[in-house]
């Protein structure tokens, strides 16, 4: 059998700001200077057995994933661009249909739904759940066994288990992030696992289950797909009937509600990185319990993340702390407080900053742009063009401009006139 992956690149990752911003944020970046998280997730389906991914994101990243997928030396089946977000039901039956639609084969195939932004460094204790999902006729969602009572996660609570079938279950229901209490609780009874979020879904059994529940999200899909239109590498969905297609998220659309839904226990040491505090827990720690990344100096510091992709960072006394400095920001707060990063990034917005969407490097389609220099009279910018792509034409009455080539060879339209410009 062929599995599809399916990967969900949306979403803005708020509370790993200042890395983590809406124009770049956090399945784009890296944490430990190698694969971003994006790249990650696609190494993990690579090779036999697996279809090229189908991936799914918002317009505004669209040149991103694809310059992901370039630079990983992968190509995706499609890279569908949703009009707007309207959860994982509906990227889900749109994936579906979608493979439906281009595999001929489509009835013997399963999709692997995979968020685009998750830790998951055993790679071989996922492949021996993901096998067993194959052997599974049923709708199949991923449970991590917890290793402690983490109140940032989603829960799942096990039913009996499947007769003949190594660590899969019945699903007894589906619980929300639990304050501390509750998720103690959990732990203690055994019966509760962390929600992933990742779905292993035969093709056809999905979408029966979901014209079964959610007739209306799969009509809507299905018009947004007919009226679909491509663009380049891009699959742009029809908006007005992709803006039709509301429903919960496919737990409670689906997984809640069918009788052929099914738990697969994994211990991968999988982590949704969340927060600074989820990238804390699973980060290796000096003596005093710090964790510690980029160019940094720690002194009588303990139990804190320090994380640095800028300036050298230097911390004095520094216990329980979460500080991450980036180019144009710095973040300090209280460790215990990472779900509360995103009432900055709130704050932010109120005051009209923009280092609330964008970093000091601009992403376009062409390439990139980053700021070196501004002043009331000027603005000096460091620009990378990728190689055979070009900036639109244009025309200024109330300022000159002066280019440098510092690399490569740059072919230039000046009025009627071109020129072929080398280094300096």
């Amino acid at each position: 059998m062929t599995i599809v992956p399916v990967v969900l690149a949306g979403g803005s990752g708020t509370r790993l700001w200042p890395l983590s911003r809406r124009l770049f944020p956090k399945q784009f970046q890296s944490f430990t200077g190698g694969e971003s998280l994006l790249q990650q997730t696609i190494s993990r389906v690579s090779g036999d057995g697996f279809a090229e991914p189908l991936v799914i994101c918002g317009e505004e990243h669209r040149f991103l994933v694809a310059e992901q997928l370039r630079t990983a030396g992968r190509k995706a089946s499609d890279i569908i661009l949703e009009p707007a977000g309207r959860g994982t039901a509906a990227a889900i039956a749109t994936a579906a249909l979608r493979v439906r639609q281009t595999w001929p084969d489509a009835g013997s195939l399963s999709i692997l739904v995979l968020p685009s932004d998750h830790a998951l460094p055993d790679t071989r204790a996922f492949g021996e759940a993901l096998r067993r999902a194959e052997s599974v006729e049923r709708l199949t969602t991923f449970g991590v066994v917890p290793t402690h009572p983490a109140t940032g996660f989603g829960y799942i609570r096990r039913g009996l288990p499947l007769a003949g079938q190594e660590d899969v279950f019945d699903v007894a229901a589906f619980e929300e992030k639990p304050d501390l209490a509750t998720a103690t609780a959990y732990l203690s009874s055994g019966d509760f696992l962390w929600n992933s979020g990742m779905f292993h879904l035969p093709v056809d059994l999905v979408l029966e289950e979901l014209q079964r529940h959610e007739p209306g999200l799969i009509e809507a899909c299905r018009e947004a797909l007919e009226s679909s239109e491509r663009d380049l590498d891009f699959l742009r969905l029809g908006a007005e009937a992709f803006k039709r297609a509301n429903a919960p998220a496919f737990d409670v659309a689906v997984m809640e509600r069918t009788d052929l839904g099914a738990v697969i226990l994994l211990d991968a040491g999988w982590n949704d990185l969340g927060t600074w505090g989820a990238l804390w827990e699973m980060s290796e720690k000096d003596a005093e319990g710090n964790a510690v990344y980029g160019d940094v100096v720690l002194v009588d510091s303990s139990e804190s993340l320090v994380f640095s992709n800028g300036p050298l960072v230097a911390a004095l006394g520094a216990d329980n702390l979460t500080v991450v400095a980036t180019e144009d920001a710095i973040l300090v707060a209280d460790r215990s407080r990472s779900e509360d990063v995103q009432k900055i990034v709130a704050r932010l917005a109120q005051l009209g900053r923009p280092e609330r969407e964008t970093h000091l490097t601009v992403y376009r389609p062409w390439g990139s742009f980053r700021t070196l220099a501004l002043g009331e009279r000027f603005h000096v910018k460091s620009i990378v063009v990728e190689p055979k792509q070009q900036l639109s034409l244009q025309m200024h009455h109330h300022r000159a401009e002066h280019w440098i080539v510092v690399r490569g060879t740059a072919k230039v339209q000046r009025g009627e006139e071109e020129l072929l410009l080398h280094e300096n």
